[in-house]
């Protein structure tokens, strides 16, 4: 064989190596701060966690070169430990992104919880990650420019190949955050601002492939295209594939859904539930055509971590941390005379019981008011034992909310106890039943509030809309047209829920103390809480 000849198989052989490749995006989402494989209610081993995540993000690096790891928001809260970080013993350094760190994320996407714990601890975390944080439609008001930085990022892989991934926010969070905290910033429609980057991605940048990383989630059903929520523009996952050009695989969660292998008008869709139970993984195959990239096929699926062995490296990071936590979670705050567990979560929202009535009575100590609303948040909440402990307060108020006294109309109460009433199905003369609304395609346990200060009855047996068949305020009908001030989460306050009700009105009183501390200083204080029903409220049926 020549030399020529030798030349010319080798410069060919070069030539199909880079004419096709393999992309592979990892995603991860709406964490929550679960690090380890730990219940903080009983400190029992469970299947998730990003020690066990990071397994697989070793293995796929392993094995495919052209790798992009995303996360998706809601990382920095949702624990014990991240609790304990942001409001108790704050470190130098924020141990989740000292994680997020070691496993050498490309990116990450601003969450809507991601402002709980204040600015200062989401601009500290900014700083110390060596990876960008983007979200394009979270705007300063002053400059109209993405505040946290980039509003994308652009990762070029040696093949030539670039891919553009354009992270964007859920609009919705002004109905949920506290104003004070996002005060000065703008959440832009995120369908407007897509439309407005990938074309600068397109254009300018010169992508190959476009990724967009969505901190939000579905408001239709992938299938149909009907609505599966009202269209608030908290999810609008749905109306970026129909409505954007030009995206090839969108990235979403904050529904907590677990989504692989789905397409909604040809664009590739991915979500992969929450708290580390798994990774999403998305392949796609590329080939070189006249000098440029072109997708051969593409598809996702969701890598589950329950078999999976726990990373030491990552139990180390957080090791020193993790023991504090313990130890703090382990104080005990005061006593508990009478019965405030959890054994039955229907019997707990079908009339009043001790520990729901306890969280309104802290709610409306801390406001000094005498009417208050609050939910059983999910079917893990265990209530309070005899001797209550940190862990038991942050196990059963899983939420870093604050508190507001808004003042409302009783035709606004009634209003909000009919969307309540809406929790449970048509009676069938069986038995009581929760709506599919409430649980598919999430569970929204915590959109059903119990209150305290007015007396009322829930008939499930009449029609939604027109089940509230008592309602009275100290021993009299509830006026429709007086106002009251009732205090509630600053979650509810402003809305969220689809409490449109409650949207917009005048905030008399703003209480920015976490409820798990507001909880702990009202045990302490007293030192022995009875476990009291007044017998406010049930629900009935014919």
């Amino acid at each position: 064989m020549s030399y020529k000849l030798i030349y010319a198989v080798e410069w060919s052989c070069a030539i199909m190596a880079v004419e096709e490749m393999k992309l592979v995006i990892l995603e991860t989402s709406d964490i929550h701060g679960n690090m380890i494989p730990i219940n903080y209610a009983n400190n029992e081993k469970t299947k998730n966690g990003i020690s066990k995540i990071a397994s697989i993000i070793k293995e796929e690096r392993s094995s495919n070169k052209n790798i992009i790891l995303i996360d998706n928001g809601d990382m920095l809260q949702g624990t014990p430990l991240t609790y304990y970080y942001a409001k108790v013993d704050k470190r130098d350094k924020n141990p989740i992104i000292d994680v997020l760190n070691f496993l050498k994320y490309d990116a990450a996407v601003i969450g809507n919880h991601e402002f709980n714990y204040g600015m200062d601890i989401l601009n500290s975390s900014i700083k110390q990650s060596n990876f960008p944080w983007i979200s394009a439609n979270i705007l300063n008001e002053d400059t109209s420019k993405p505040i946290f930085g980039k509003p994308y990022i652009i990762k070029k892989f040696q093949n030539g190949l670039r891919v553009g991934v354009l992270g964007l926010t859920t609009k919705y969070i002004p109905n949920w955050e506290n104003s004070d905290i996002i005060k000065g910033i703008s959440f832009e429609d995120v369908v407007k601002t897509a439309e407005k980057w990938i074309g600068i991605l397109k254009e300018k940048e010169k992508v190959d492939l476009v990724v967009v990383s969505y901190h939000g989630g579905f408001e239709r059903d992938l299938d149909t295209g009907k609505p599966t929520e009202s269209l608030t523009g908290e999810n609008q996952a749905y109306e970026l594939c129909i409505k954007v050009k030009g995206i090839d695989v969108l990235l979403t969660g904050h529904q907590h859904r677990f989504i692989e292998n789905k397409y909604v008008n040809g664009v590739l869709v991915l979500q992969p539930g929450n708290a580390a139970n798994a990774i999403g993984r998305v392949e796609v195959n590329l080939k070189m055509h006249n000098n440029v990239w072109k997708v051969i096929d593409k598809k996702s699926k969701l890598v589950y971590c329950e078999k999976r062995e726990s990373q030491v490296e990552i139990e180390n990071i957080v090791k020193d941390i993790e023991k504090d936590t313990q130890n703090w979670l382990d104080k005990c705050m005061g006593n508990i005379n009478g019965d405030m567990t959890v054994k039955d979560y229907m019997n707990i929202r079908t009339k009043d019981n001790a520990l729901i009535e306890f969280i309104n009575k802290v709610q409306m100590d801390s406001a000094s008011v005498d009417i208050s609303n609050t939910a059983l948040f999910d079917n893990k909440s265990t209530g309070f034992p005899s001797k209550v402990t940190m862990r038991d307060i942050v196990s059963n108020y899983v939420y870093p909310n604050t508190l507001k006294v808004i003042r409302i109309k009783g035709n606004d109460i009634k209003e909000a106890l009919e969307k309540s009433a809406s929790y449970f199905a048509n009676y069938d003369g069986k038995s009581i039943k929760v709506n599919p609304r409430f649980t598919t395609p999430k569970p929204q346990h915590y959109n059903y509030d119990m209150w305290e200060g007015i007396d009322y009855e829930i008939n499930i047996s009449k029609p939604a809309g027109k089940r509230i068949t008592k309602l009275d305020y100290k021993g009299s009908p509830l006026d429709m047209k007086k106002e009251y001030d009732v205090v509630m989460n600053n979650y509810r306050a402003g809305g969220g829920g689809n409490y449109s009700m409650f949207k917009g009105k005048p905030v008399i009183k703003d209480i920015p103390i976490d409820m798990s501390e507001l909880i702990a200083n009202y045990i302490l204080s007293r030192g022995t809480i009875n476990a009291d029903v007044d017998g406010n409220w049930k629900v009935v049926h014919d």
